[in-house]
């Protein structure tokens, strides 16, 4: 065998090593995606129906309560919840969500708020580290399998910080900004503001034209601002959690993309490799051959 075919024999050994990482990669991401996909549909209904029960307590409530936003008062910061992923080989899930929550940073900042960073996910860490920036907090290790422990001390940090708002210090609104799920090709870098609550009217026939039905009528006991205050916790735990959700199932999806991709290239790069060596084989036994019918015909022409 000549030097060249062992060069072309060495790197698809080495490719299809890689090709056998990444396959195994892809299947992992795949069973992922269906455990993740079951825990974001369980959650669902129950955001749902949490969200609709403090809107009806908001709508109650009217403009004396800090989690509208009828009160009146000067907006200096905003917290702004980036979740990202722990781990690489997930195409651009984690730049995408970054590339959003620059582009809300930048809106908040024409407005003239500041920007306090609250980071999940070794990515976003070390992107902010990288470039010398102040952050609120962080929190790394559970990015493709979250629970509800995990969004629950997220939650606190984001409710002491909107609580405690003064003019030195706390934040006056609070986004998120995650990787919604639609399916297993397509993942959206979404934000969404959890707080302050905003109060929308809406008429029975709104309400029916959207497919919500009749809103329920609640007695609230004690009070309306009471209930607020009860399930304040509850809200904001919940919507980080279903936001922790989506983007687990969209790092599994978007590392199961990226993983097929890159073992459909690794077929391909054998396939030109090994065409290579036969190539190779082939011009060396040609040589092998023209050698010795040179060699031959030099033998007889002495004789």
């Amino acid at each position: 065998m000549g030097a060249q075919q062992r060069v072309y024999r060495r790197r698809i050994k080495t490719v299809q090593s890689t090709k056998k990482i990444t396959k195994a990669m892809e299947l992992i991401a795949s069973s992922r995606i269906v455990k993740a996909q079951q825990r974001v549909e369980a959650a669902l209904p129950y955001t749902r129906e949490l969200t609709r029960a403090i809107s009806a307590a908001a709508t109650h409530t009217g403009g004396g309560h800090p989690l509208t936003e009828t009160e009146q008062r000067v907006q200096q910061r905003a917290a702004v919840l980036v979740i990202t992923s722990d781990r690489g080989l997930a195409g651009a899930y984690s730049s995408s969500a970054i590339k959003e929550a620059e582009q809300l940073s930048s809106l908040i900042r024409e407005r003239g708020m500041e920007v306090v960073p609250f980071l999940v996910g070794r990515k976003a860490v070390a992107y902010y580290k990288f470039r010398g920036r102040a952050m609120a907090a962080s929190w790394t290790g559970f990015s493709d399998q979250p629970t509800y422990a995990h969004a629950k001390e997220i939650a606190a940090a984001l409710l002491e910080s909107f609580l405690s708002r003064t003019e030195d210090g706390g934040t006056d609104e609070i986004h998120v900004v995650y990787t919604h799920f639609q399916s297993m090709v397509t993942q959206v870098p979404t934000v969404r503001r959890i707080l302050p609550l905003e109060v929308v009217e809406q008429t029975a026939a709104e309400a029916a034209a959207a497919g919500q039905g009749p809103f329920p009528l609640y007695e609230f006991e004690p009070s309306g601002p009471a209930v607020l205050d009860s399930l304040l916790p509850k809200y904001v735990e919940n919507l980080v959690f279903t936001s922790l959700l989506l983007s687990a199932a969209s790092e599994h999806a978007a590392r199961r993309r990226a993983m097929k991709a890159a073992t459909d290239n690794a077929e391909e790069l054998i396939k030109t490799l090994s065409r290579q060596a036969n190539q190779a084989r082939q011009a060396e036994i040609t040589q092998e051959i023209s050698e010795i019918v040179g060699g031959a015909d030099a033998l007889s022409a002495s004789a």
